[in-house]
């Protein structure tokens, strides 16, 4: 969920100004948004800061040389550099990424002024390659590529190969005797994140569940029947897609009305996204049955595909006029006549009439009233700009995200439950004594792990919570896990752990505060435009690959192209499927990536376009092509936990470029002709 970004540090701003280090001349530009230093230095130990435009950095990490340091912002304990032998040493300096880096190394006299040379991207004439293997594969042994299945031998150290017609000129270099799939591992999963109302309908009778309906206009951000019965439906196709976890918009009970669509309120806009929770308790109606989230669960773990859930701790969903009229909280202006005239029988049937939009229902409620308003979720609960509720504040863990009420996770004080619960009589929620709102949403969160065998949470807003409550789910949900993994003998795909990924907003390939606070990943927000850069040149992406690989052999991270926050990656026709399923680390699909779906109506809200409804009707036919290439490269990545885990190797070919991965026992080569 798309969040704004406050006082944060514009990163490509400082390839506009000069970088300085002490003892160092000044960075000179290597190009690509890297800053170059070098400077002979005796033997001895000396603090390391960086200097930018009048701030202050300095690596998060202990310095070491040949690794990629993350910087931050300086504080009292200034970091030492021992420097163990006189030498002429380098910094390098990269702001490609939304957190800078530094790599200290040893540095040539003789190359003291760096040298930025353009790359060329290889041509490629439609012929054989010939292959110089032999650092990879021993002499003798057999290569399987697994594009097409060829088969060769190595001799003198060397492969020929032709490439398959559809591969885009890829040759997908394996072990023969690889077996299929390799063991799993997170740090080479690739996760497919759907949403489910907008994927496959399963069951028409749940599409208009608490009164919703279309709106007859564009459908923009109405329920559109997706449903889990529709996505079991589906696990065999993703299963050929190499998928092996499946990460679903949340299915918990969301408000039930609409609220004023976009910035000119020119469509009803329901929480058909998930994103609106109003109870942790129960399923959305929308969504299915508990008896169809089991059924879901079980085939998919059947099919080594891990669930991870959508979830949302920061905030709950707006007030709906629906919502108001069930349960009983809340005011209006309107009485009498004049409400039964205005907003009928039925609340949510409003529409709006001549000079009005979806934003106007809101002329009709009362928001200053306190009495009435404490019957809603009750101060204990949030504080928002409504009745006598606490004001949101200006800070990140206090703020009104988009305006919705903002849940007190931090509170110490025993909350009871939701004042409008006592209206709310299919909830599962009961009182706990001593439970603040915080306990209660991990207790409610962590018995769909306990009962279902959930494998994972994808957590939304982790900026906007504290560390401390993130802790809390991971510990619970952990334990819940493994009582149903004890519980429920042979039924899960594997012994791991609970897995936890998340959303902070600008976060890229860096080992921040969240990965001491239960996250096993953090969403790389950085990768949509670092691919976009090499969609006509694959070698173009070798020096990102490259820095993630070495990166990544300390911690993980989630990278994406589509996005329902950012936008839809369309560019480079299917060769869009080997810059994220060759990434490291683990990656994520979005629902449609490998169909080339189109973006939808979108209204004055230009992120619903990128939310359309699924284009099965190309899968068979016109994007057929492109599902396929998906699928071999999505099977391949499955095969080989050296992908998203390994080292990496650039290598130098006499056509083409290349590179090698490698992990324990387990290595790849992967061979781009180039461009035809």
């Amino acid at each position: 969920m798309k969040r704004a970004v406050f006082a944060t540090l514009f990163l490509p701003a400082m390839a506009l100004a000069s970088w300085t280090a002490a003892d160092f001349p000044a960075f000179t530009p290597a190009g690509s948004g890297q800053w170059i230093s070098q400077q002979s230095l005796p033997k001895g130990t000396r603090p390391l800061t960086i200097h930018f435009d009048q701030q202050c950095w300095q690596p998060a990490a202990a310095i070491k040389l040949n690794q990629s340091l993350p910087l931050e912002s300086c504080h009292d304990a200034t970091p030492q550099w021992h420097i163990f032998r006189d030498g002429h040493y380098q910094l390098k300096i990269d702001t490609q990424a939304s957190t800078p880096t530094l790599v200290l190394s040893v540095a040539s006299q003789d190359n003291a002024t760096p040298q930025v040379l353009a790359r060329q991207c290889p041509r490629w004439d439609g012929k054989p390659l010939t292959i110089e293997v032999g650092h990879t594969f021993a002499q003798g042994s057999h290569v399987r590529e697994f594009y097409s299945g060829q088969i060769a031998q190595v001799q003198n150290g060397k492969i020929t190969l032709q490439p398959a017609a559809d591969s885009n000129g890829l040759l997908l270099l394996e072990q023969a005797d690889t077996a299929s799939p390799a063991p799993f591992n997170w740090h080479n999963a690739t996760i497919y994140f759907v949403l489910t109302d907008r994927y496959v309908n399963g069951n028409s009778d749940n599409d208009n569940s608490y009164g919703r309906h279309k709106d007859g206009m564009q459908e923009i951000a109405t329920f559109h029947g997706g449903d889990l019965q529709g996505l079991a439906s589906k696990l065999d196709y993703l299963q050929q897609l190499g998928v092996n976890a499946l990460w679903i918009s949340s299915p918990l009970e969301q408000i039930h009305g609409w609220i004023g669509g976009g910035s000119q309120g020119d469509f009803p806009h329901y929480a058909y996204h998930g994103y609106y929770p109003m109870d942790w308790t129960r399923l959305d109606a929308n969504m299915g049955s508990e008896t169809d989230l089991r059924n879901l669960v079980d085939e998919a773990h059947k099919r080594g595909i891990r669930i991870l859930f959508d979830v949302v701790m920061n905030h709950t969903g707006y007030a709906t006029l629906a919502d108001m009229q069930q349960y009983q909280f809340g005011a209006l202006y309107l009485q009498g006549d004049g409400l039964k005239k205005t907003l009928g029988t039925h609340w949510n049937d409003w529409k709006p009439g001549t000079g009005q939009t979806w934003h106007s229902f809101n002329d009709y409620i009362n928001f200053n009233d306190p009495h009435a308003w404490q019957k809603w979720w009750g101060s204990a609960w949030v504080r928002a700009d409504i009745g006598d509720y606490d004001r949101p504040g200006f800070d990140d863990l206090t703020m009104s995200v988009s305006f919705l009420p903002d849940l007190k996770t931090e509170s110490t004080e025993p909350s009871g439950l939701p004042v409008f619960y006592q209206h709310k009589h299919d909830s599962q929620a009961a009182t706990i004594a001593g439970y603040t709102p915080r306990d209660y949403l991990i207790h409610w969160l962590s018995r769909w792990v306990r009962e279902y065998g959930i494998d994972g949470f994808r957590i939304d807003t982790a900026k906007h919570v504290e560390l401390a409550a993130w802790q809390q789910l991971k510990n619970q949900a952990s334990s819940a896990l493994a009582v149903w993994k004890r519980d429920n003998p042979g039924k899960s795909p594997d012994s791991g752990n609970f897995w936890m990924t998340g959303e902070a907003w600008g976060h890229g390939v860096m080992e921040s505060k969240y990965y001491h606070a239960g996250f096993d990943a953090m969403i790389n927000f950085d990768y949509q435009d670092q691919a976009a850069k090499a969609v006509d040149c694959l070698a173009d992406i070798d020096d990102t690959w490259q820095t993630m690989a070495d990166k990544l052999q300390q911690f993980n991270v989630l990278s994406y192209l589509s996005s329902h926050d950012t936008r839809l990656f369309r560019e480079g026709g299917s060769s869009a499927a080997e810059l994220l399923l060759l990434a490291p680390g683990a990656v994520q699909i979005f629902y449609g990536d490998e169909s080339a779906r189109p973006f939808g109506p979108t209204g004055s809200d230009p992120l619903q376009g990128t939310r359309s409804e699924m284009n099965w009707q190309d899968v068979g036919g016109n994007a057929a092509a492109n599902v396929a290439h998906w699928q071999k490269l999505g099977q391949f990545r499955a095969r080989h936990p050296a992908i998203g885990m390994g080292k990496q190797t650039t290598v130098t070919l006499s056509q083409g470029y290349g590179f090698v991965r490698e992990w324990g026992n387990d290595k790849v080569m992967v061979v781009w002709a180039g461009k035809q």
